[in-house]
This record gives structure tokens, C-alpha cells and sequence, in this order.
């Protein structure tokens, strides 16, 4: 039988800020941009908190900043888009993180996007979209948590995501890395001659 300790000190220790972010850079998180709002009233984000809630009834969760203008378009409209970006798409992550100063309508002129059932726009070529309805907003801290029933979503036939581990994207490429997995961890056949 295996036995559970739990730690009962509490102490006077409370983890800071920086402590706290550097832990949670270990955690791979998949990037994916958030979008509210119709027409000319859009906003976007660049995320890695986007996480299944349920696959019955398929509903989702994200965390967005309280101060996001887009979690003022979520509330207003009661919707939002998820575009899950492909490893090539790091130039729309930066966008949409606000790297290049843009905001608004603006982050949205260089790509192409679609509107499904809520009118939200959604990255035409995305690995995945995925249209929601807010079912529920939480607010603590700096942040909400969204909970959004999922009224719509496409799938590319693409596999390699981009992701967000230690402070920088990454290229998460099945069929690359396992190419480059099994560079490392087979051994190499003795060939012989003659």
C-alpha cells in the first residue's frame, strides 16, 4: 500500500509573483488566439490557457486578463472564437500578443478569417477553430475564467502545433520529432562488408 504525506506547515513563506511565473513556464502550454466581437468591434489575444472543460456537453475553459478589451467583447457579445495555431502561424502569436503595437481591427488585416454560427472571426487556417457562447464568466485576481459551451468547430488535416514552453514558442511537429526521437534513441545497426 502506498502511503500519501501531506506537508500540514503553512508557514510564513507566500510564493511571490516571479516564483510562481517561473514554475509555470515548465508547463507546455499550446498557444491559440482568443477573438470577441463582430464587424468593426473586434479584439484579439494570444493565449496558452486554453483547456477542455468537458466532451459532454463540449465546452471549454480560457483565462483572460480582467483588463483584456476582449473580455469586454466576450461579456458584451456573449461569444469568442479559439484559433489553435500551427507551428508556422508564430507571426499572428506575436501579433496578436501585441508585438508589433497594433490593437483592435488592426491585429486582425493581414490573415484571413471566417465567422461561423456567433459571427466571431476565426483563423481560416487554423489547426483548429472553435466557436463558443459564454456560459460563464469567474473573476479572481487579475484574471476571468471563460467557460464557453462550444457551438461549432473545424479541424485542419495539419498536425504540427505551435506551442509555448519556458518563456518562447515552439515548433511541436509529430512526425519531426519523432524522426528526431528516433535519431537519438536507436541504436545504430553494425553493418558488415563482404
Amino acid at each position: 500500500m502506498n502511503a500519501v504525506l501531506h506537508d500540514t506547515t503553512t508557514g510564513d513563506h507566500a510564493v511571490s509573483p516571479d516564483e510562481f511565473r517561473a514554475a509555470m513556464r515548465r508547463l507546455t502550454g499550446g498557444v491559440s488566439v482568443i477573438t470577441a466581437g463582430r464587424g468593426a468591434e473586434i479584439s484579439g489575444m494570444t493565449v496558452s490557457s486554453v483547456s477542455s472543460l468537458s466532451a459532454d456537453p463540449p465546452t471549454l475553459i480560457v483565462s483572460v486578463n480582467r483588463s483584456a478589451s476582449a473580455l469586454a467583447l466576450m461579456k458584451s457579445y456573449g461569444f469568442f472564437g479559439v484559433s489553435i495555431l500551427t507551428s508556422d502561424q508564430l507571426h499572428i502569436a506575436e501579433r496578436f500578443a501585441g508585438k508589433d503595437g497594433l490593437k483592435g481591427a488592426d491585429r486582425f488585416a493581414t490573415s484571413r478569417w471566417i465567422t461561423r454560427i456567433s459571427g466571431v472571426p476565426l483563423l481560416a487556417d487554423a489547426l483548429a477553430a472553435v466557436d463558443c457562447k459564454v456560459e460563464e464568466t469567474i473573476e479572481r485576481h487579475s484574471h476571468a475564467i471563460v467557460i464557453g459551451r462550444v457551438l461549432d468547430v473545424r479541424v485542419s488535416t495539419r498536425l504540427a502545433a505551435l506551442g509555448y514552453w519556458n518563456g518562447q514558442y515552439v515548433a511541436i511537429d509529430r512526425d519531426e520529432d519523432a524522426i528526431r526521437l528516433a535519431e537519438v534513441s536507436l541504436p545504430r545497426r553494425k553493418t558488415s562488408c563482404g
